[in-house]
């Protein structure tokens, strides 16, 4: 899997598992609804600002965003 596509797949499994829809997420992230929905379904790459706010809405290390993500140099 791709870095983005795990990261999509984390917001949403974390989402789900707290029962949120997406748009109780963007509001607990100050975000838009369309922003969840666009990272969800790697629509949108974000930056560090909107890991950080959905982290906290979230309520979880913004690290829990990157599981399974493969940091190593290729090669």
């Amino acid at each position: 899997m791709e870095p983005l596509e795990v990261f999509a797949a984390n917001v949403r499994r974390l989402r789900e598992e707290r029962g949120l829809t997406q748009e109780r997420l963007a509001e607990l992230s100050d975000l838009h609804m369309t922003d969840i929905a666009r990272i969800e379904t790697q629509g949108r790459d974000p930056g560090v600002k909107v890991i950080v706010k959905i982290a906290r809405g979230l309520k979880c290390p913004a690290g829990r965003l990157f599981e399974g993500i493969d940091f190593s140099p290729p090669g």
